[in-house]
């Protein structure tokens, strides 16, 4: 029997409603979100009406969508401990998601990583003007070939790889004509480039700034060391030391996301079963790319956790 690995969405899966059956159904999510909603009384008291109920513009608003997707998947997860199924041996998470895998490995308490979330939000959103920034997604070319357009499009501004998602989907992020420029140059190549609705131009070095602030909030939030090795966005790598951790914690902010790699080295560890927790299967997709010959599910609504318990 080879070895499991449960991994988390980020920003971008949201919708409203997301684990609601599971807030409806079972006191351990009802749980998760108060106290959420504890946790960020004074910031967002709305936060489990928004992600509940909507409205969607305000759910898609960083500030909420970031401890918003971390609480949905948490819930989900907790029931998930409850129902009996099996220990991971890896966790995972992209971007965001992230938090959710820390929590789940116990280097961090839900009251401290919904705040952290929040804050990560905050310091993003406010980091570059809107309409400044943008993202795209582009397809149907190799990582080194975006790498290459990127480094060509310089002369209109900062644009750079944000997420490498699976050997045929590459993430760009920067100031909004550079990408315009680098995904002209990308069709140009045979590409197929969605730009991508965001508030935000996450993972590059715009974000640096937003990092720097965020920083010292990481470093007054209690981690501890991991017990279930956490596979990190910035190296790849599984880390359990809290000071890795949170190292890696602020330079994921300004630098890609990693994710088919830290996919190939969860496979390379043994690793033949993935489940992805949390709202939209984005990431079961994105394993099925990378990895084909793995097995992936995911969990998202009530009904499908005896499915995953029966296949597991």
């Amino acid at each position: 029997m080879g070895k499991i690995a449960y991994v988390f969405p980020g920003q971008g899966s949201q919708y409203v409603g997301m684990a609601y059956d599971f807030y409806r159904e079972f006191h351990q999510a009802a749980d998760v979100f108060h106290e959420a909603e504890h946790s960020l009384r004074m910031s967002l008291p709305d936060l489990v009406d928004v992600v509940l109920k909507g409205p969607e513009e305000k759910l898609n608003r960083t500030i909420y969508t970031q401890p918003g997707i971390l609480v949905a998947s948490y819930a989900i997860y907790r029931v998930m401990e409850e129902s009996g199924l099996p220990k991971p041996d890896y966790l995972a998470g992209h971007s965001l998601g992230e938090y959710t895998a820390l929590l789940v490995a116990g280097g961090i308490e839900l009251f401290e990583a919904v705040r952290l979330t929040y804050l990560r939000g905050k310091y993003m959103q406010e980091a570059v003007p809107e309409g400044k920034g943008a993202m795209a997604a582009v397809l149907k070319i190799p990582p080194e070939e975006v790498e290459k357009v990127c480094e060509e499009a310089r002369e209109f501004g900062i644009v750079e790889p944000a997420n490498y998602n699976s050997p045929q989907q590459t993430v760009i992020s920067g100031e909004k004509q550079a990408v315009e420029r680098a995904s002209e140059l990308a069709k140009q190549r045979g590409a197929k480039v969605i730009p991508l609705k965001v508030s935000v131009p996450s993972h590059c070095s715009l974000m640096k700034g937003a990092a720097d602030a965020f920083r010292l909030k990481l470093a007054q939030t209690p981690i501890k060391n991991v017990d279930i090795p956490v596979v990190q966005n910035y190296t790849a790598r599984d880390h359990k030391m809290a000071h890795e951790v949170r190292e890696n914690l602020y330079r994921q902010i300004f630098s890609p996301v990693r994710w088919y790699q830290s996919i190939e080295y969860m496979v390379e560890q043994g690793v033949d079963t993935f489940v992805e927790v949390g709202p939209k299967n984005v990431l079961s997709k994105l394993i099925q790319q990378t990895v084909p010959e793995v097995r992936v599910f995911n969990i998202e609504k009530v009904e499908d956790l005896e499915k995953v318990k029966s296949a597991l």
